[in-house]
């Protein structure tokens, strides 16, 4: 990585800290990005040179998370079964610097209840699809990209909606327990 490139993440990481802590004062809606600029200290122009709308503030890095995912998707054993080989991939997300358990709850809450946010969300959540789903054709035997089986597809969307259920009765709990035992106990009640 060039010192532009480091940078540039540097100053993206400070604005979405920046953001976030005021989203969560404020609310999503309630902050607008000059107030986001100014809390920063850059102008308005400045500000969308690095993110185009508060919605990438939040949930921008999705596909980024999703890129590494996939790396760790396609670093499994070749015979490992595809829903063990999903599971092992997306722990790698448990294992990212980790945020307290009452700001995770407060993000989580804020995705759930900004009508935009969450379809942004579930914008970046495709491309996880996207990334995801030619691995799991190769643990299956099928095809690349074989438009008449539609299992790998159905795999991943399963064990990404599994992942939201966790997320989600994990804040509805007040962050009790892991998200990784309820996410085992949603792809259980999934796979019967």
């Amino acid at each position: 990585m060039t010192l532009r490139e480091r940078t540039r993440q540097a100053v993206q990481a400070d604005i979405a800290a920046t953001a976030m802590r005021l989203f969560l004062e404020r609310g999503f809606d309630a902050t607008t990005m000059e107030q986001i600029a100014t809390a920063v200290g850059i102008s308005r122009r400045s500000l969308f040179r690095y993110f185009a709308t508060k919605e990438d503030i939040v949930v921008g890095d999705l596909v980024e998370r999703g890129r590494r995912v996939q790396v760790a998707l396609e670093s499994r054993p070749p015979g490992e079964g595809p829903w063990e080989a999903l599971r092992a991939a997306l722990e790698t997300m448990a294992r990212e610097p980790a945020y307290s358990t009452e700001w995770a709850s407060k993000v989580f809450r804020m995705l759930a209840e900004t009508p935009s946010l969450r379809a942004r969300q579930l914008e970046k959540r495709l491309q996880w699809l996207e990334m995801l789903v030619p691995d799991i054709e190769r643990r299956l035997g099928v095809a690349p990209g074989s438009a008449g089986d539609p299992r790998a597809a159905a795999i991943v969307s399963s064990a990404l909606a599994c992942l939201d259920v966790a997320v989600e009765a994990w804040n509805r709990g007040g962050g009790e327990g892991s998200i990784e035992d309820l996410y085992d106990a949603a792809v259980a009640a999934v796979r019967g």
